[in-house]
């Protein structure tokens, strides 16, 4: 489960799940939620995505921002992520694929542009049994 919080200039977004794995793919699908319909989002294109360091909050951010440089580098919109986070001692590892397609204004719908994601109200915490991962976002 994905949603928007209020922010008086920017936007909150929040992805509960099972596991890290998942809040950090449905707080990735609220951030894309911003930008364009998810619904009409095909997931046919795929990118593997490598993200390394030492906190667990940090790992949100800079996952979220190396799927916007995904965004702008090669045009594309993202409404799907299968990942994997490990912590091996020496800090957190984000491995996965994230998969979407071009951008088509038409199709897509396009709402807003997200600029970055930013460490303002950042939180991952796991509580009775669910992973919540959210962040406030630049449009």
């Amino acid at each position: 489960m994905f949603e928007l919080f209020e922010h008086k200039a920017d936007a909150g977004v929040r992805g509960v799940g099972k596991s890290k794995e998942e809040a950090f793919a449905e707080c990735a699908k609220a951030m894309f939620s911003v930008m364009a319909d998810l619904k009409k989002i095909g997931s046919e294109e795929k990118f593997d995505v490598e993200i390394e360091t030492n906190d667990l909050e940090s790992l949100l951010v800079d996952f979220l921002n190396h799927l916007l440089y995904l965004r702008d580098v090669n045009e594309m919109l993202f409404s799907r992520f299968d990942l994997y986070i490990t912590n091996d001692g020496g800090g957190w590892k984000l491995r996965g694929r994230a998969f979407g397609e071009k951008i088509n204004k038409e199709k897509h719908g396009i709402k807003s542009d997200v600029k970055a994601a930013s460490y303002h109200q950042l939180k991952v915490v796991e509580k009775n049994g669910k992973w919540l991962a959210q962040c406030v976002v630049d449009v």
